[in-house]
């Protein structure tokens, strides 16, 4: 398949959408950079000063030497008789070279030490603001994307911290001070071989936007090539069960060829820049010797053989540093790539505020009730029309209705990962925006139908529920839910380690975990998500009892397809295109011969319909 084709399919089956990070054509933001460095500031009076010390003895020793092996050894110490000072100008650079090498060894260590830190305090702060966004944030961005840039976003900026930015200064400084010396060796032999210089500056400045276009690229097919590598991980079985893995091979090696060509342009734009470096110094070089050797022949000039010797390794030095400049500057070009990627989501402010005087939550009685509720996920239609509904605290309350009704958009306002586009959503008479967001959280308890388990123990599983729990609670919220029968079977028992999702683990054990963490988190408002969807209906009649308690004393909001488990609840509420079609108990619904009459009569007659 050629590179066309590749690129053909991969738009054809992009399934990714990255309209928010494309940031190519942004200018070199110099404030970002700065921003960058505030994280430096927790060592700016500690391991900082230490560095920078560390970093100016190597450098003033760099630019010493040169010094003691060209003009005071060949013009001074070199002579008839001067044996034992030529012996003490060897072992001055010796020690020289050691006391370099000994401040570089705790430059290069402190340094990295700072980066590091650096490092974990960055991807500790963009964990922690993940931790604290809405769910609109999670469901425009796939796990892939945002794994990016926590785990490689952050990574590559671990070179520009531990190695670029001090080489950086380094360079800096040092190219500055050879320029110095050069000029104050020999002026005029400075001009002509440095001539060079305003065109390579010229050239490079030129190339510099291109080579940060091609390094912002490379991470941004970077990103894709992750997230498809995650969601096909993910998605194993889906995709063997289809026999799709033959499409996915190739769609995978569209994105591959993608993310191989963005890195093959990038490394050949940076490619150019070294050889024109070393062409630079060659000319430099041959400038010295053809009019430095003149001058020394001459009578009329100053310049002498240990003169030419220190100007030589000057010249020599100066085009090092002006070659990892280069390499440097490509460093920083991938750090600002990744740091413009993180500080795109540390700025992510949650679309579900908090206020700054948010109030506490002390006791909470459970009633809850929309008002004039409407609600979009984007603007193409509404999810919710007008909603006006009362959950009456200790009351079961069940939501049916076909997919898209806006069952799952209600129980998703009432715990305010979103906020209603109109209208308000109260408990207990106060409106869930001016609640602590953390106290609302803790009142109410989620049991999903795809329950999800953490790497971990059992015990760990369910004490999720209530983190300060002793192993007796855990015990008895297993077993008033049915749960423990299972557990104790176990080898380890409740000590048994599950991989993430809990993949040991039957889907009804999984469901049974799920609520017992509900039941021992003991919250005012529980919402059963198609709780027992995933349960066989031998295992649902054996937990009858432990829903029963679960549900007791606390407002319960069940949705349900399977609407044999609703027909006890207190209210149903038949729910359609985001709109209520009618509301009552089981008995009345079924008297009006209404919506919830069809869905009660067509799922009975499904049931009972033979089988050819």
């Amino acid at each position: 398949m050629n590179q066309a084709e590749t690129q053909a399919q991969t738009k054809k089956r992009s399934r990714f959408h990255y309209t928010v990070e494309q940031i190519i054509d942004k200018p070199f933001n110099w404030s970002q950079l700065i921003r960058l460095f505030k994280y430096m500031k927790p060592y700016a009076l500690t391991t900082l000063p230490k560095t920078i010390i560390a970093m100016l003895i190597v450098t003033a020793v760099r630019l010493a030497v040169p010094i003691f092996i060209g003009v005071l050894a060949m013009d001074y110490a070199i002579k008839p008789g001067n044996v034992t000072l030529m012996y003490w100008f060897a072992g001055i650079v010796l020690v020289m070279y050691l006391i370099s090498w000994v401040a570089n060894v705790f430059r290069i260590r402190w340094m990295n030490e700072i980066g590091q830190n650096m490092i974990y305090d960055i991807r500790t702060d963009l964990f922690n603001h993940i931790q604290r966004l809405s769910h609109r944030f999670f469901d425009q961005r796939s796990a892939g994307s945002i794994l990016v840039r926590v785990i490689n976003d952050v990574n590559s900026m671990q070179d520009l911290f531990t190695n670029g930015v001090v080489n950086l200064i380094m360079d800096i400084v040092m190219l500055v001070g050879i320029v110095i010396i050069l000029f104050t060796l020999s002026p005029e032999l400075a001009i002509l071989v440095l001539i060079v210089v305003p065109i390579m500056f010229f050239i490079s400045t030129k190339l510099r936007r291109d080579i940060r276009r091609s390094w912002q690229n490379v991470r941004i097919k970077q990103s894709k090539l992750n997230s498809h590598l995650n969601e096909s991980i993910q998605g194993i079985r889906v995709t063997q069960a289809y026999a799709q893995e033959h499409e996915n091979m190739e769609f995978f090696n569209g994105v591959n060829t993608e993310t191989f060509e963005s890195w093959k342009e990038a490394t050949k734009k940076n490619a150019i820049f070294r050889p024109f470096v070393e062409m630079s110094s060659a000319i430099g070089a041959v400038v010295l010797i053809w009019y430095g050797s003149t001058l020394i022949q001459s009578d009329t000039s100053s310049l002498t053989l240990g003169v030419f010797i220190s100007f030589a390794f000057y010249l020599g030095m100066f085009w090092e540093p002006i070659s990892r400049l280069g390499q440097v500057y490509n460093q920083l070009l991938v750090g600002m790539a990744s740091s413009e990627r993180i500080f795109e989501f540390l700025d992510e402010k949650p679309s579900v505020p908090e206020k700054d005087n948010a109030q506490r939550i002390t006791e909470v009685k459970g009633e809850v009730k929309f008002e004039g509720v409407e609600f979009s996920y984007d603007d193409s239609r509404k999810a919710l029309h007008q909603i006006d509904l009362t959950f009456e605290a200790g009351t079961t309350v069940a939501l049916v209705g076909h997919t898209g009704s806006g069952k799952s958009t209600i129980v998703n306002l009432m715990s305010r990962f979103y906020d209603p586009t109109k209208g308000q959503v109260l408990l207990d008479g106060v409106d869930l925006r001016d609640l602590n967001l953390d106290d609302l959280r803790k009142n109410v308890s989620y049991v999903l139908q795809d329950t999800f388990i953490f790497a971990g123990t059992i015990m760990d599983n369910i004490r999720f529920g209530k983190p300060g729990a002793t192993d007796e609670e855990v015990v008895e919220a297993a077993k008033a839910i049915g749960a423990h029968e299972f557990v104790i079977k176990l080898e380890k028992g409740y000590d048994t380690e599950v991989e993430e999702k809990g993949n040991v683990l039957s889907v009804g054990e999984r469901q049974l975990l799920s609520f017992a963490r509900a039941l021992l988190a003991d919250p005012r408002i529980l919402i059963l998500d198609e709780a027992t969807a995933s349960i066989d209906t031998e295992t649902e009649l054996k937990i009858q009892e432990g829903l029963k308690k679960l549900l007791a004393n606390r407002t319960a909001v069940m949705i349900a397809h399977r609407l044999s488990t609703i027909r006890d609840a207190d209210k149903i509420v038949v729910l359609e295109q985001g709109n209520i079609l009618e509301e009552g108990t089981h008995d009345h619904l079924m008297q009006s011969q209404g919506a919830y009459y069809q869905l009660v009569k067509s799922q009975y007659a499904a049931m009972m319909e033979p089988r050819n």
